[in-house]
């Protein structure tokens, strides 16, 4: 078991969903944040939840597709903390629509997002992960980084591409005291759907239908998904599935690795 007592975490996306519930988690094991996210108020809220488990935490407001201040955090949560032991990237966006429909700017914003910043975050926290007696490297992929469903090519590519950015770090790093685990969620009910980047030309009829049905499939609540991946971490899981949905994707997947598609579009049709 990794003991997560007295460590200190680094989380992105911190202000909200699983972020946030990650935060929570941890704080009630008694390991001391830094939280970082572009929304300052939510931030706030973050911390507000946790201050009561008597934990020493920090907010960090961050662009991760910053270059600058993504090489300028580790020092700052360096200089707060005297130590950094876990580093979980979890700040990502999703885009809908067909890859015809989304603009190259969009579809760029999204990898840059999700798959460009846990590059350079871990670039960026690595030697200080590598000072840590017992460090952990967390990175948040998706159910859709391991099936690849129609109108999710961005989505689904940058999250495909963390998930093997993660697996050849774990080899590289076999011999050193940094674990790495790739965290593959499910449905959960965060906004990322609500917030997630519409192709010009999208009716409102047909966003609202699409988060209709995205609600139907995010039902986990984050705080149960916060509690699944640090229970993985504690337990130092190369890969943490997170609900039924991600275990039975993953299966399927494995058995019908290029016809899974057929079958899981007859389980999701409304």
């Amino acid at each position: 078991m990794m003991h997560l007592t007295g460590r200190v975490a680094v989380i992105t996306g911190a202000g909200s969903g699983i972020g946030r519930a990650i935060a929570y988690s941890l704080a009630r094991r008694g390991c001391h944040l830094a939280l970082a996210d572009i929304n300052r108020q939510g931030l706030a809220e973050t911390i507000q939840s946790v201050e009561a488990f008597g934990i020493s935490v920090t907010s960090h407001p961050l662009d991760v597709t910053d270059r600058e201040a993504v090489r300028a955090l580790p020092t700052q949560v360096h200089q707060a903390h005297s130590r950094i032991d876990l580093l979980i990237n979890n700040a990502g966006i999703a885009a809908g629509g067909t890859f015809a429909m989304l603009s190259e700017t969009d579809f760029d914003r999204v990898m840059d997002i999700n798959f460009g910043a846990v590059v350079r975050l871990t670039r960026a926290f690595l030697p200080f992960l590598h000072q840590s007696d017992d460090a952990r490297l967390v990175n948040l992929s998706s159910l859709y980084g391991l099936i690849s469903p129609p109108e999710q090519s961005a989505y689904s590519a940058s999250k495909f591409a963390v998930r093997g950015f993660s697996n050849a770090l774990r080899h590289e790093l076999a011999d050193t005291r940094i674990g790495v685990s790739v965290v593959h969620p499910g449905g959960v009910a965060t906004a990322i759907a609500r917030d997630a980047l519409i192709p010009d030309g999208t009716s409102q009829e047909e966003i609202q239908q699409k988060q209709r049905q995205q609600a139907r499939m995010l039902r986990m609540p984050p705080e149960q998904a916060g509690e699944i991946i640090v229970r993985g971490i504690e337990k130092r899981k190369a890969r943490i599935l997170v609900g039924t949905d991600a275990n039975v994707v993953s299966w399927l997947e494995r058995l019908l690795p290029v016809r899974y598609w057929s079958v899981l579009k007859r389980l999701i049709r409304p």
